[in-house]
């Protein structure tokens, strides 16, 4: 060990355990005529060290915002000025003293005493030239938030948007649970999931890809209005809208159907955009997009129809899957089936058209095995998904209560999977017992939070808006 590392060690095992900060950057600043002369304690992250004879300013970080701490000789000696110049970027400072401003307007904290919370024996990258690698940015988001205060601001966004979620739904009357998220039956999504092996029981499990069949146990058990936001896992894409491991809110309403879900998802989005951004308007990627309620609405069918000049439903299988390859969609082995070929027309004629809040409503009954059939027209079931900018953020069902026909739809996934479908639903058969009890009429959504927020933060990418995305291990 050389005499650096020693010393290194030496100042480390030095900090205190505790550190009683007292006073936030952004309530100083926005408050300075309240703090002007008060004694505050400040703890943060050294960014910026500047040095000026008898003086050190020292620009440090907290939760909030940055601040100025003032070193002057006078104050705090000789020790403490050599103290102050020693200190690095990326080091934690605590700092008592008082607030005032420089000559320059500068908020700041006349130091009177001071500690090292926090040896940075790395340096930090320089904002400029050091993190601009947004793999690396991902893989080290501890140091993208440090150094990119955008970063930062995107996550507290996050936090404010997922709390404006669970509090308009709680004041709607819905109450949150918690459901497992180790499954010995996936369902309730058409997903490829992850196993695992749960040794004590000596079984392969999954991971969930959905949490809809327990929410619905919960409303068959009397809880009529129930949600859960949560994380779901599917062994799938990887891209800038998808990621085999990211948040979703889904939530359940007894007596009400899709009608009552639609309603209930304008009024969500309006209350978090208002609340954010004091507004129904945002911009996104230099469009404005209102979320002004009532939301637009288009047929799904009707929409594919007229992308295509073709009646799809009428199609036999051959035709269908011929026009689909037409519009250069190639169907992946086990998915040559009319669903996918409806999905995949519409994903790429349609939905990138999408751009203010739309509800594509009322899609062919092969797409939805757990959604209840259209009033008036069988062939169809009532079921939307919410599109804004060309993406996708939510699924909602008027929901399937009848046991006999949920057990026809599961054994027709049953057989697609059998001929290489790895996203077919299971046959759930003590999901079909809970129905047998007495499902009541219900309406169902689920909103993706990340895509959400990727909207909400005008974000392109997944990535930007989960803490720690999934990558590529490295042997670097």
């Amino acid at each position: 060990m050389d005499a650096d590392e020693t010393r290194l060690r030496d100042m480390i095992a030095a900090v205190p355990y505790t550190y009683d900060a007292d006073a936030r950057a952004v309530e100083i600043k926005a408050h300075y005529d309240s703090y002007e002369g008060k004694e505050v304690s400040v703890a943060g992250r050294v960014l910026a060290v500047r040095k000026s004879g008898k003086l050190v300013f020292v620009d440090i970080l907290d939760a909030t915002q940055a601040i100025q701490c003032y070193f002057d000789f006078t104050d705090v000696g000789e020790k403490g000025i050599d103290a102050a110049k020693a200190l690095n970027p990326g080091d934690v400072l605590g700092a008592k003293g008082t607030v005032f401003k420089t000559k320059p307007g500068e908020v700041s904290v006349r130091v009177k005493e001071h500690v090292l919370l926090a040896k940075a024996v790395r340096p930090l990258p320089g904002k400029w030239k050091g993190l601009q690698d947004t793999e690396l940015r991902y893989r080290k988001r501890y140091l993208d938030l440090i150094i990119n205060r955008e970063t930062r601001d995107i996550f507290v966004k996050r936090v404010t948007i997922t709390k404006m979620m669970r509090y308009y739904l709680e004041k709607q009357g819905f109450m949150e649970f918690e459901t497992p998220v180790i499954q010995p039956l996936y369902g309730g999504a058409d997903a490829e999931p992850f196993k695992t092996f749960v040794n004590t029981l000596n079984e392969e499990d999954y991971l969930r890809i959905a949490n809809e069949l327990y929410l619905k146990r919960l409303v068959i058990g009397g809880f009529e209005r129930v949600f859960e936001i949560y994380k779901a896992f599917r062994n799938e894409d990887i891209d800038t809208t998808h990621s085999p491991e990211f948040t979703m809110m889904e939530a359940y309403q007894a007596y009400t159907d899709y009608e009552g879900m639609m309603k209930l998802t304008e009024g969500m989005f309006e209350f978090i955009v208002k609340e954010l951004y004091g507004s129904d308007m945002i911009e996104y990627q230099g469009e404005k997009i209102s979320f002004k309620a009532p939301f637009r609405r288009v047929k799904y069918i009707d929409s594919i129809n007229d992308a295509t000049g073709k009646d799809v439903m009428s199609l036999k299988d051959e035709e269908l899957f011929s026009l689909a390859e037409k519009h250069g969609i190639r169907f992946e082995k086990g998915k040559r089936f009319r669903a996918h070929a409806y999905e995949k027309l519409f994903d790429v004629l349609v939905q990138p058209k999408l751009k203010q809040p739309t509800f594509a409503v009322d899609y062919p009954r092969e797409t939805s095995p757990l959604t209840r059939e259209k009033r008036g027209n069988p062939k169809l079931v009532e079921r939307f998904e919410i599109f804004i900018q060309g993406m996708e953020l939510g699924n909602s069902y008027s929901e399937l209560n009848n046991p006999f026909v949920q057990r026809e739809n599961f054994e027709a996934e049953k057989a697609k999977a059998a001929i290489g479908d790895k996203e077919a639903e299971p046959l759930d058969i003590e999901f079909i017992e809970a129905m047998e009890y007495g499902m009541p009429p219900m309406g169902g959504i689920g909103i993706g939070v990340d895509r959400l927020v990727m909207l909400l933060t005008n974000q392109t990418s997944i990535k930007e808006v989960i803490a720690f995305p999934m990558e590529k291990r490295t042997t670097k």
